[in-house]
């Protein structure tokens, strides 16, 4: 996503997660609960969520799902992991609504079936483009107003 136009903020519980990784300047936080850093997004975030424990991505979800305002919110995983997260989420009062608006399995809208990390990453930041173009037009579209029609003279 470097050269895109998002701003980048990795968040991680494990320390050493960011080894040697290229972060291109993305804004690095280790935190005991990355949940929890969801408080200090900004309005219209896009959030994806790919970690090394389903625990841990349920437990981000829950508290994405707890804001409405996100743009975007990404899951890496598959049909039925998407199918197990709506139970458990619908079971703890979350909206049917907002359930429908994760992405799960990230990556598979923007056409690619490919499970290579590399294509995967790609496809996410074409959906990702994709609702970033969506929410533009949408917004440039509900500032354009019909101009009155001209009276003909007959």
């Amino acid at each position: 996503l470097a050269p895109l136009p998002f701003s980048i903020h990795w968040i991680d519980d494990r320390p050493d997660a960011f080894d040697g990784a290229r972060t291109l300047g993305a804004r690095i936080a280790v935190s005991a609960l990355p949940e929890a850093e969801l408080r200090d997004a900004s309005e219209g975030s896009f959030v994806v969520v790919m970690t090394h424990s389903h625990d841990l991505d349920f437990d981000i979800v829950e508290a994405a799902l707890e804001r409405h305002d996100w743009a975007y919110l990404g899951l890496i995983g598959s049909k039925p992991k998407r199918a197990q997260f709506e139970r458990r989420l619908a079971a703890r009062g979350a909206p049917e609504t907002e359930l429908a608006r994760v992405t799960c399995p990230i990556g598979a809208q923007s056409g690619l079936s490919s499970k290579e990390p590399g294509a995967i990453a790609v496809g996410v930041a074409a959906e990702m483009l994709g609702v970033r173009e969506r929410l533009r037009a949408a917004s440039e579209s509900s500032t354009v107003r019909a101009l009155p029609r001209r009276q003909e003279r007959t």
